[in-house]
């Protein structure tokens, strides 16, 4: 997924035509980082958007990727729905990504949208023995982007974060989840405890992940409804959370390493889960 940044382009006094600008018209529309508009870029995480339900205000590209055949017929679609396109040179678009990998492409899209939990849970109770990630003060936007990420790949149904003292949705989890979001559902909550008492009411059983615990991971019977914990990456799970879960499990470690990263505790041990029901 390419790199994610959050932008606010100058607004034109033309803002009705959809001709194709002039080299002045998009130096004067180069966005500037603000915390409204997500300006999305690279093949993989705009290809995920156009392919998304997330709305499109523009699109930058090259004329060598407008005549790909994977990305026209959605760069066409989007452009029908009112999404302005502007062709541009390779050169444009590296201003507009401040030097990004952008692969030929950027795109403007809406911020995300989270989930309200009750949503999320009845979506994931859709599923038989569904999973949903608690993530417990990740402040590491490429930890919660990664862990986004495999649990997408794994088939986790959501994802639940909370809003104080940890990172939410930001260009650099965009960028790191590689096109995952717009496939996971993902709640922002202002208690995560209270977050995790509604899902254990909803039937889950809370695993929380930690070195606290004899109980080891792959001896660990992950069957039924699960939330998993993870917690941050340098106190790891909080006192009170760790106490509201069901069972703490831990990951066993045979070297010198005494802990690990939390994208990488999540990845094991969601692949733990998985394993168990194949």
């Amino acid at each position: 997924m390419g790199i994610i940044a959050l932008v606010k382009p100058k607004i034109s006094a033309h803002h009705g035509k959809r001709n194709k600008p002039t080299s002045a018209s998009l130096t004067d529309s180069t966005p500037q980082p603000t915390e409204e508009i997500d300006l999305t870029y690279g093949r993989h995480a705009v290809l995920a958007a156009l392919k998304g339900d997330r709305q499109i205000n523009r699109i930058w590209l090259t004329d060598k990727l407008l005549a790909h055949g994977q990305f026209y017929p959605l760069v066409k679609a989007a452009k029908a729905n009112g999404t302005i396109v502007d062709e541009v040179s390779s050169l444009r678009l590296s201003q507009l990504t401040q030097g990004g990998n952008h692969q030929g492409i950027a795109a403007q899209v809406a911020p995300y949208e989270y989930w309200d939990l009750a949503e999320l849970i009845n979506q994931a109770k859709q599923t038989h023995e569904p999973v949903v990630v608690i993530a417990d003060g990740i402040e590491d936007p490429h930890n919660l982007g990664a862990i986004i990420r495999t649990a997408e790949a794994l088939g986790v149904q959501g994802v639940v974060i909370p809003q104080r003292r940890a990172v939410g949705v930001t260009s650099t989890v965009m960028k790191v989840a590689a096109g995952a979001l717009e496939n996971m559902a993902i709640a922002r909550v202002v208690n995560l405890n209270q977050a995790i008492a509604t899902l254990k009411e909803a039937g889950f059983w809370i695993y929380g992940t930690t070195t606290n615990t004899d109980q080891l991971l792959h001896k660990t019977n992950f069957s039924g409804a699960v939330g998993l914990v993870i917690g941050s990456e340098g106190s790891g799970l909080s006192q009170l959370t760790e106490k509201n879960c069901d069972q703490l499990v831990a990951i066993p470690l045979v070297g010198k390493t005494p802990s690990l990263n939390a994208s990488v505790a999540a990845a094991i041990a969601l692949y733990e889960v998985f394993r168990q029901r194949q």
